[in-house]
């Protein structure tokens, strides 16, 4: 294995995370309007089979930690890839629903199982002093993927095949770095750490609320990842190729995501909470309003991908926050809730399209999101502490300074050396 620096990782990692989540996950929807014509499928078919890599996400998601800790974070990685590069493969050489459908379940695993072999290798690499600049940045990875998903679209018009035949290249490249740049180690947990509190001590009043909000929100924002390109190109007349610029738009936009949540929880993560949701609502109605007039358009995914990543980026914080010394239930518990929330929404909002159209589909979901907004006073804030935190005890660096405490419930300090510790090599 070639040993990389923390700021090497931390770009290895945004490249795996944007094929991983960029490509293998959220560029489906920029396809939709030329798979849906020449499959003849429809929107409640394409509801179906958007919701099948959330559905494999959350079962890949599952088993990941157990899964990373038997292989080590290099195999679960290229596992993981393997299963991107087939997925996409698949998908290139779909030639009906079924067939699309096992590409799309496949990419779900790949997405599943990506991020915890990743935080495995951070903990063995990365100086925890790190970790939260290192994850900012391998989270903008789903950004950047997103936004490599265009040219294809601006480029390949209608040549979807040859777009995701690429993206399986991408993948496989992605499998062979893994090979070659990631420690075989499982997860490591140093031997001076306070264990994590038993169960009945959990705050679960808090956990299931932030359950909720995510999970609404990942309902909500199902309609846009899945069908609004083809909303712009069914309802609104524009030309297939038109559409890479919403997703060009959500990913720029995305890259901004992890600042808002940042000083989201050096504020007030509520009413960061209701702005955000609100805003993704507002960008919901506002497309299907406008959905001919490219420029609204566009702006309606530039607030989408601001407020879309900046929500999940929040509800990261408050997971880890919520659950110290579980490192590998912290960050994942919201992002299932919002996967499930997008598996159970995308077969929905198909049917609503098939029903009452998409301006009225999308009218329903923005309005349910407003609904969501108003409640956000439940949404968890700051556990409260004896005395008043200071500044820097906000952020992700302070909510994964938290993740590992000792005995005295205080951060568990960095190891003497400047090396981070030596992980438990996996045999």
């Amino acid at each position: 294995m070639r040993t990389l620096s923390s700021t090497s990782f931390a770009i290895f990692g945004a490249a795996l995370i944007a094929i991983s989540y960029g490509l293998a996950r959220f560029a489906f929807g920029l396809f939709v309007p030329p798979i849906r014509d020449e499959l003849a499928l429809t929107p409640y078919v394409i509801g179906i089979i958007g919701a099948l890599p959330l559905i494999s996400f959350l079962l890949a998601t599952a088993v990941a930690p157990l899964a990373t800790d038997h292989m080590g974070a290099r195999n679960a990685a290229v596992l993981s890839g393997a299963f991107g590069t087939a997925g996409l493969a698949m998908i290139s050489q779909a030639g009906d629903a079924l067939w699309l459908g096992v590409g799309v379940f496949a990419c779900g695993i790949c997405t599943g199982l990506m991020m915890p072999a990743l935080t495995a290798a951070m903990q063995a690499l990365v100086k925890r002093s790190m970790h939260g600049r290192v994850s900012s940045v391998m989270n903008a990875g789903t950004s950047i993927g997103v936004i490599v998903a265009v040219p294809t679209v601006l480029f390949l018009v209608g040549a979807w095949r040859l777009a995701y035949l690429s993206f399986a290249v991408l993948a496989g490249l992605g499998v062979i770095g893994a090979w070659l740049f990631l420690p075989s180690v499982s997860r490591i947990t140093p031997g001076n750490a306070a264990p994590p509190p038993p169960l009945r001590e959990l705050p679960w009043s808090r956990l299931v609320r932030l359950s909720l909000f995510a999970f609404v929100m990942g309902f909500v924002s199902s309609a846009y990842w899945i069908f609004a390109p083809d909303l712009v190109v069914t309802l609104g007349g524009l030309p297939s190729g038109a559409t890479g610029w919403l997703w060009l738009a959500v990913g720029i936009a995305g890259l901004g995501g992890a600042v808002v949540a940042d000083l989201a929880d050096r504020n007030n993560p509520p009413i960061t909470q209701a702005l955000m949701l609100m805003m993704l609502a507002a960008s919901l109605a506002l497309l299907a309003a406008s959905p001919g007039q490219s420029w609204l358009a566009a702006f309606s995914a530039l607030v989408f991908g601001l407020a879309y990543m900046s929500l999940t980026g929040l509800y990261l914080m408050t997971g880890i926050r919520l659950l110290p010394g579980r490192l590998s239930v912290g960050p994942v518990l919201p992002f299932m809730a919002v996967s499930l929330g997008q598996a159970t929404g995308s077969p929905v909002v198909g049917g609503l399209v098939n029903a009452f159209g998409y301006a009225d589909a999308f009218a329903m979901f923005a309005a349910l999101g407003i609904l969501v907004a108003i409640l956000s006073p439940f949404y968890p804030g700051h556990i409260a502490q004896a005395e008043e935190e200071e500044e820097e005890d906000t952020g992700l660096q302070a909510a994964y300074d938290h993740q590992l405490q000792n005995e005295e419930g205080e951060p568990l300090e960095e190891p003497a050396e400047e090396e981070p510790e030596k992980p438990a090599v996996h045999p």
